[in-house]
């Protein structure tokens, strides 16, 4: 009995193999001749209904070589590529030409700075600054802590030095700095007689005569009110007054000293 290899894959009978589908019915019955030539009719109507079609010019025979198609793909990717860019930059333009005209949040208006403004402390700790005392020698302004510190440059403060004396506790000391002798008030370089000094109360007069202190802590310039600084006694700078006229501005925070 031949296995199937006999009759070249297919099963006994002539059908289909089993991996395979089947050909359509309207196909008919087709025979392959074991003689080629019998299909030579067959070949002949094929290559005339392939003739028909008009023969390719010269100019399409050069496109179809393969030379000239690489250099027509080269051609397009040039041509492409330009004006791929000219697209990004035109995009780009009117991008930012709508980014600036687009109406951005609206700025709050600049605080004007008046006479008890509060900033937050440049520094979190009171500089180890050396001035001039009344006496003409040398004092340490972080010997005298806590302190309340009065700048009073070109300020006629004398009722706000004696207001935050009578504010503050006797463990508090009131250190009034000026810039020159010359540039205070003789409210400020001596105080009146009737400034409150009593109950143990520390009262020091210095000179900075360089603004070493202001510039450090990052002041305003002189206006005619005073800048004050509120210290602990651990040195550290709770808070600070740009400018103020009255204690009342303060008073809230001297407990916190």
């Amino acid at each position: 009995m031949a296995g199937v290899s006999d009759n070249n894959g297919r099963p006994p009978g002539g059908g289909a193999p089993d991996d395979l589908p089947d050909l359509p019915e309207e196909w008919g019955v087709i025979v392959i001749p074991d003689d080629l030539s019998a299909l030579a009719d067959e070949v002949e109507a094929v290559r005339a209904e392939l003739n028909t079609a008009e023969p390719a010019t010269r100019w399409q025979r050069v496109l179809r070589r393969p030379a000239v198609r690489r250099l027509r793909r080269i051609g397009r990717f040039a041509v492409r590529t330009p004006a791929l860019i000219i697209s990004v930059a035109v995009m780009v333009t009117v991008a930012s030409l709508f980014a600036s005209a687009w109406p951005g949040p609206a700025r709050q208006p600049a605080t004007q700075r008046t006479s008890g403004t509060v900033d937050e402390p440049t520094t979190g700790a009171l500089p180890a600054t050396d001035l001039v005392g009344a006496d003409g020698q040398s004092v340490s302004i972080r010997g005298h802590l806590p302190a309340v510190v009065l700048l009073t440059d070109g300020c006629d403060c004398g009722a706000l030095i004696a207001d935050t004396i009578s504010a503050v506790s006797a463990e508090t000391a009131v250190l009034v700095v000026t810039v020159s002798a010359v540039s205070a008030s003789p409210s400020v370089l001596r105080p009146p007689a009737q400034t409150p000094r009593a109950d143990g109360k520390s009262v020091t007069f210095l000179l900075d005569q360089t603004a070493g202190l202001r510039r450090h802590l990052r002041l305003g310039t002189p206006d005619g009110t005073a800048a004050v600084i509120l210290v602990n006694s651990s040195g550290d700078i709770i808070r600070t007054w740009q400018r103020t006229a009255s204690v009342e501005d303060i008073r809230p925070d001297l407990a916190r000293l």
